[in-house]
């Protein structure tokens, strides 16, 4: 018998928080940190907002949940809304990201087949994550995650991130392709950001093709890169969209958005879920959509972020160990020469919560939006000299 009640499926550091207030969250022992992280894009509005507190109090009270046998008021109220913002018809609502790339995967295969295809397949991209189930661990672009979990689902085909010829190439070669799957901006395979016009270049190839583009905006929607989807700094507009964590802030929701041939897949029986889309997470999220409308949420993101990352540079950019120090919105990297693992305990030290991803190199930071330019500062020079003192470079105070 296991001396752990829990499965040892996380490297924790050791530190237990019981309250947050905004960007900060305090410990069992009081101390205060500075929350860059979000609990990895999550709370977007920060700890304890006052709106999406009152929106679970009160529905809690209410009804928590029915099930998705009957009409839920809320999540029709929230499903009209994501459409509105995102321009898309219609929306199937899970518990998390994984959950919506599940959805989006089963609407591409149910696409292939209407179109003949004995075999769909999805062209992803390499260092790509979209989820820990099993259909989308096979889609991640991570071996180390994918090892010892085979034999994986099979109808993936992948190739380099923002190499558009690389797509060309196998349209020209796999007739079985039937859509493309891809982040905006990939998070967890460390912050990169593509080519401005990649989006564009993906939407006309799936036009040509007549494949679905579906974007993977688990990390980087609901105003992270300082529009509500990413994919709107592109002006296009994609099939299938993925959405989940800043959604809730907390409270776990997922989203899987069609747009035209895609919107209509689905049929009764199709798909489902016990707890997607009930009304205690569809009151949560139609508080967080609220307020990102009505405090600009979006526009601070972008002038947030383009601070930060001039500060960034002002402080780190001719240094010898940075090799790039990347950012759209609030998701920011840093990414050093050489493996930085032990960054992440020391900024803990220094009051500073974050990760680091990117096969160790990226040091990631997603603040919340409501993050202000004096906390911006706080982590700007928290963060820099941490980075200094580990590279040698500095004297730690």
């Amino acid at each position: 018998m296991s001396s752990q009640p829990l499965m040892n499926t996380y490297n924790r550091l050791s530190v237990a928080f019981e309250r947050g207030e905004g960007v900060w969250i305090y410990d069992t022992d009081g101390h205060k940190y500075l929350d860059a992280l979000s609990g990895i894009a999550v709370t977007g509005l920060g700890h304890a907002h006052p709106a999406v507190t009152r929106a679970i109090c009160d529905q809690a009270s209410k009804l928590i949940h029915c099930s998705n046998l009957y009409t839920i008021p809320l999540q029709q109220q929230l499903a009209e809304k994501l459409c509105a913002v995102s321009g898309m018809d219609n929306v199937f609502f899970g518990n998390s990201g994984a959950e919506a790339n599940e959805a989006a995967i089963k609407l591409a295969r149910r696409y292939g087949h209407q179109k003949g295809i004995d075999l769909p397949t999805i062209i992803v991209m390499e260092n790509a994550f979209h989820g820990r189930t099993l259909a989308t661990l096979s889609a991640t672009g991570n071996r180390s995650a994918q090892a010892g979990f085979e034999p994986l689902v099979s109808g993936f085909v992948r190739v380099p991130y923002d190499d558009v010829d690389a797509i060309r190439q196998v349209a020209a070669n796999n007739p079985n392709i039937c859509a493309i799957l891809v982040e905006p901006v990939q998070g967890e395979g460390g912050v990169h950001i593509p080519a401005p016009d990649y989006l564009n270049q993906l939407r006309a190839i799936c036009d040509q093709q007549e494949w679905l583009l579906m974007l993977d905006e688990v990390q980087t929607g609901n105003g992270r890169t300082g529009r509500y989807f990413a994919y709107q700094h592109n002006a296009i507009l994609p099939d299938v969209v993925t959405t989940a964590k800043g959604l809730g802030n907390g409270v776990p929701i997922g989203a899987c958005l069609a747009h035209g041939k895609a919107a209509e897949l689905f049929k009764p029986g199709s798909h489902g879920t016990t707890f997607g889309g009930n009304p205690l997470a569809s009151a949560a999220a139609l508080a967080v959509m609220d307020t990102i409308e009505t405090e600009g949420l979006c526009e601070h993101a972008a002038a947030l972020g383009d601070y930060i990352v001039d500060g960034f540079r002002t402080q780190l950019g001719d240094a010898p160990y940075i090799r790039a120090i990347r950012g759209k919105g609030l998701m920011l990297g840093i990414e050093l020469t050489e493996a930085g693992t032990e960054l992440a305990v020391l900024a803990k030290v220094k009051g500073v919560l974050l990760n680091i991803t990117g096969g160790g190199r990226v040091v990631r930071m997603l603040p919340p939006l409501i993050m202000s330019q004096n906390e911006a500062d706080l982590m700007i020079n928290t963060v820099s000299q941490l980075i200094r003192v580990y590279a040698g470079d500095e004297r730690s105070e």
